[in-house]
């Protein structure tokens, strides 16, 4: 179930959140877990969720994590890298992005995000965070 605040604070700070409708269930340094509904709004042909609408909730649930594992002294963290193996059509229901720590750094975060439609793996994504800290 998604936590209100939690979902009102991430579509603050990532305001596509609140575009896409992305909700947020968990969010702690071990795990993030993201959400969003079907919607036709969401699709391309065939009523496919769009690839880029499964890589934007990865990409949001992974950097989320990555902000809740800076280092001291960090400000932030941005996308630096991104692949993604699309394994299934979403045609329905819920998409739901698991998201864990693989490597935590003082420069990069490196992120595993697994995307689950109703139940079934439909994509995999390995993303890299880099760590922003003050300028001088």
């Amino acid at each position: 179930m998604a936590d209100k605040n939690l979902t009102d604070n991430i579509r603050e700070k990532m305001p596509l959140c609140a575009t896409l409708g992305i909700e947020v269930e968990k969010l702690t340094p071990q795990e993030a877990i993201f959400k969003l509904q079907w919607a036709p709004g969401l699709c391309t042909s065939n009523g496919m969720i769009h690839g880029g609408t499964v890589m934007a909730l990865a990409d949001s649930a992974g950097g989320a994590t990555a902000m809740v594992n800076l280092p001291k002294g960090a400000v932030g963290t941005s996308t630096i890298e991104s692949k993604t193996n699309f394994l299934g059509a979403i045609r329905d229901g819920e998409l739901k992005a698991t998201s864990r720590p693989l490597h935590v750094g003082s420069t990069t975060i490196v992120i595993e995000t697994e995307l689950h439609n109703n139940g079934k793996l439909v994509a995999k994504v390995t993303q890299t965070q880099a760590v922003l800290r003050p300028r001088n």
